[in-house]
């Protein structure tokens, strides 16, 4: 198992290459639904006007 961790000596670049990936995935997943929410809150107070 800690042959697989250490990538054959490349860990240092492959994790953070894959934290990196998982945070911008995050990130591509996070913006659009916090958009949606306020978009949805929005148009309410539009409608209540």
């Amino acid at each position: 198992m800690m042959e697989f961790l250490a990538m054959g000596g490349y860990a240092a670049y492959v994790w953070p290459a894959y934290a990196i990936v998982f945070a911008v995935l995050g990130v591509q997943i996070l913006l659009p639904v916090r958009r949606h929410r306020q978009l949805i809150r929005d148009l309410d107070r539009g409608q209540q006007s």
